[in-house]
């Protein structure tokens, strides 16, 4: 049965044309097509010599040999160019000759006509097409109409198994768990239906042979041919598994340092023992697990009038070798309905409790006994952190049937065990894992520091505080083309201090970098962690590397704070590695920046920080678009860097958490607060940041507060001289001319004589030792700084020289001449420069001539 084509069918593309030749090698028959295609009407082309007809002169003999072997009954398939004469169109076309036979049984031939134009292109758009499906890192699928599959790719059959050719004719069905097969085929149709695509299609399956799910982002679009209409639904898939993972990774870390954030502020700020234990509940539950309770060793409380006091001394607990210690219940907490939260009359929770015996709940004060043989005992025992099924033990009975898993976890305080929490999570919540383990010891152990000397607590907060504040940048920054208002505020004086910092780094040629981080914790050390990494920060802004990279060391240096005495932190961003101690892993935010104010642009990176807040002049406060890279310490991730351009009288603000979140308000409105209150930008730099203090800090006071603030202003024009030089030794003197003439103009006469000398000393080395072209320039601010640029990557090492060597003595000049030099990598080359400060009036400077005499 024949079946005709519909319109924008695949004849369509090709446009094939046709005619016959009759036994005398005339046209006979000539198709509309190739009227249109070649653009010779049929009158003009019936009865007429095909090679006459459209062969250009120069190819008609040629031609009409090959019409008489045509003729003489061979098929032949070649390239033809044709000229139409009348119509003046010319080309290529590919003609197939067929030989046939006329009615009365002579010799005739029909010619297929293809424009050669035309077949290469679906040539080379096949050829694409498999390049795309058996190359591409990405899943390809292709669904038809009835929603079955018609195509696949090599990586699609990777993943789920069998050949290319095996997956046609499946459905979703096959692939997905039947909710998000539905889901899929649901998209699919609506695609076939509108016509407008789906993008970001989150599914999750079972990929070939694996037990464990996947997740994919898969993006559908409509395919149809030239005339519109559908002929199904191509679909492009991207594994996410692993991303998914990572967010989910970073998504835990923060949730954790707010929470132990919140612990720091909230644990400890009253002396009283029963209080305190409280707050670590009131931290715990619900954000962390469902039940919890705090036990303390009885050994370790007096029995004098107030019965939750610390005794002074350090012996050891009786009875903790042999399971014999006595514990008392000091606090319970439960975010479940069938586990009561509040005490009854007598003291219990759970009023049907008689007793404290083995099969009645324990009351909050009541002594008790953990089995020696039970978990419990065991993790105070060893100090270690255990998780146990269940609640871990008979003291609270009506617990068993609804906890699904329990964390004890040990208060140490100073080496010494003073009690046990025990963290519980209901059936049905996540398990504990690893991370969770860490969390638990750090909330037991902070509050374990306040339960066992308050004394020691108030001392080590002051050492920290100190401790902070020494590293901190001393009075008031100063920076090329900013100016510079900072802020550090401690949390109340009933709570740790944290690790925020901020800093400011003036790098080479006038440029500043800008940093505020905040280290996961509390206390001394989270402020030693601090410190560290400051210090490493300076020591890598200092080898004037990028931001990005910054961050990337700093990574490892936080895991690296978190490694066991004796061994070292995995390279690379492995995971495979974590360390021993759980509860030492340090995390931290930070933000890099570096300002150049000559370009007036800023490079930005992110450590998983809070992001920057920019004031153009006339303009509301933004949050800058800064990629939130993996918080320090997690390692795996690369960081992005981001670089802006700052207007002058832009307003820069960099501030960690503790300035617009607490627990009485979100994050959302503490940016929004102040976002406001930098909206005023008449007002002087120092008085903002105290505005902005006044209106957010004061609510606050739970956290240590970092705010670090910019005003752009940039070097003007006039203070900038920048030449390029050509590499010939002429170039010397012309430097040394235009560093006069510029050194002249800018009015500092004193320092004319240092500069020439100093400048001619780089651009000649440059000359010897550097390569491509050599660029001059001069920057005048607080310093004057002279930088000459070359496309050589050797650095210059400065040597001493003997008093036999003729050279050798340049850099010794620059170094006794100029306040400091260097050298810094560039993208093409290296940069070598030196800074003169400007003279006072009365001091006189260093003088050229006797410096050097001093090198011979």
């Amino acid at each position: 049965m024949w079946q005709s084509h519909p319109p924008g069918s695949i004849y369509d593309y090709i446009g094939v044309a046709s005619f016959s030749l009759g036994p005398d090698g005339r046209i006979t028959q000539w198709s509309d097509r190739a009227a249109e295609q070649l653009g010779i009407p049929a009158e003009e082309a019936l009865g007429k010599d095909p090679v006459d007809a459209f062969l250009p002169p120069e190819l008609r003999k040629h031609g009409r040999g090959r019409v008489s072997e045509i003729m003489d009954g061979r098929e032949w398939v070649g390239l033809v160019p044709f000229r139409t004469e009348a119509g003046g169109r010319h080309g290529l076309a590919e003609v197939y000759v067929m030989p046939t036979d006329t009615e009365d049984g002579r010799r005739g031939a029909l010619c297929v006509v293809v424009d050669v134009r035309v077949l290469r292109g679906i040539e080379t758009d096949l050829a694409v097409s498999e390049a795309v499906f058996g190359q591409s890192p990405m899943g390809f699928l292709l669904l038809g109409t009835d929603l079955r599959v018609m195509r696949v790719n090599e990586r699609f059959a990777t993943v789920f198994g069998g050949t290319t050719g095996s997956h046609r004719g499946r459905s979703a069905a096959d692939y997905l768990p039947p909710a998000e097969a539905g889901r899929l085929e649901a998209a699919v149709r609506v695609v076939l239906e509108t016509g407008n695509p789906v993008t970001d299609l989150f599914l999750v399956g079972f990929a070939d042979g694996e037990e464990e799910q996947r997740r994919w982002n898969l993006s559908l679009y409509r395919l149809h041919n030239a005339a519109g209409r559908p002929i199904g639904v191509a679909g492009l898939g991207t594994d996410i598994t692993r991303r998914r993972n990572a967010e989910r990774e970073a998504a835990s870390a923060r949730r954790n340092l707010a929470l132990l954030n919140a612990a720091g502020t909230r644990i400890g700020n009253s002396l009283d023992l029963e209080t305190t234990a409280r707050e670590l509940l009131a931290v715990a539950v619900p954000q962390f697990c469902d039940i919890a309770s705090v036990d303390l060793f009885q050994g370790l409380l007096s029995r004098d009038d107030d019965p939750f006091s610390v005794r002074a001394g350090r012996e050891p607990v009786p009875g903790l070798a042999d399971g014999s210690a006595e514990m008392r219940r000091v606090a319970f907490a439960s975010a479940v309905s069938g586990a009561p939260m509040t005490l009854s009359d007598d003291g219990e929770y759970g009023g049907d409790a008689t007793g404290s015996g083995a099969s009645a709940p324990v009351r909050v004060g009541a002594v008790h006994r953990y089995p020696f043989d039970s978990p419990l005992a065991d993790a105070l025992r060893t100090g270690r952190p255990q998780v146990v099924p269940g609640w871990g033990s008979d003291d609270r009975p009506d617990l068993a049937a609804i906890v699904q898993s329990t964390l004890a976890v040990p208060m140490i305080a100073h080496d010494t065990v003073v009690g046990l929490a025990r963290f519980s999570r209901t059936k049905g919540s996540e398990p504990f894992g690893e991370r969770d383990t860490a969390l638990a010891a750090e909330l037991a152990a902070r509050a374990a520091v306040c339960i066992d000397n308050a004394r020691l607590y108030r001392r080590e907060h002051e050492r920290a505080l100190i401790l902070q504040r020494s590293l901190l940048p001393p009075g008031d920054p100063e920076a090329a083309g900013l100016d510079i208002a900072c802020r550090y505020l401690p949390g109340s004086t009933a709570t740790e201090v944290g690790g925020d910092w901020f800093d400011v780094i003036e790098l080479p040629g006038h440029r500043t970098a800008l940093v505020v981080g905040d280290v996961m914790g509390r206390g001394l050390r989270a402020a030693v962690a601090m410190g560290e990494l400051r210090t490493a920060v300076r020591t890598l802004a200092m080898l004037d590397v990028e931001p990005a990279e910054v961050l990337s060391h700093l990574d490892e240096i936080a895991r690296g704070l978190a490694a066991p005495a004796g061994t070292h932190a995995p390279q690379g961003g492995s995971r495979g590695s974590e360390p021993d101690d759980l509860s030492e892993v340090y995390l931290a935010t930070c933000v890099y920046a570096v300002y150049d104010p000559v370009t007036r642009r800023c490079t930005f990176a992110n450590a998983g920080h809070l992001p920057p807040v920019l004031v153009e002049p006339g303009e509301p406060a933004l949050m800058m678009e800064v990629p939130t890279g993996m918080p320090l310490g997690v390692g795996g991730e690369p960081f992005e860097e981001v670089e802006v351009e700052l207007p002058d009288g832009a307003l820069l603000a960099l501030y960690t958490d503790g300035l617009v979140e607490s627990r009485d308000h979100p994050l959302d409105e503490g940016l929004s607060a102040f976002r406001a209150a930098l909206a005023d930008q008449s007002r002087a730099l120092e008085d903002i940041a105290d505005h902005v203090l006044g209106t957010l800090h004061t609510r606050h006071g739970e956290d240590d507060t970092a705010l670090l603030m910019a005003r752009v202003q940039g070097l003007p024009a006039e203070s900038v001289g920048d030449w390029r030089l050509e590499r010939e030794p002429q170039s010397v003197s012309r430097a040394r001319e235009l560093a006069r003439e510029q050194v002249v103009a800018w009015g500092l006469e004193a320092l004319v004589d240092t500069t020439e000398l100093l400048v001619s000393e780089l651009v000649t080395n440059a000359l010897r030792y550097g390569e491509g072209e050599i660029r001059l320039r001069l920057l005048l601010d607080r310093t004057l700084v002279c930088e000459v640029w070359d496309g050589g990557l050797v650095q210059p090492r400065r040597r001493r020289a003997r008093a036999t060597d003729e050279g050798g003595r340049g850099l010794q000049l620059v170094g006794l001449l100029s306040s400091g030099w260097g050298s810094r990598r560039t993208p093409r080359g290296k940069t070598v420069w030196f800074e003169l400060a400007l003279p006072d009036g009365d001091a006189p400077g260093a003088d050229p001539v006797e410096a050097l005499l001093s090198l011979y």
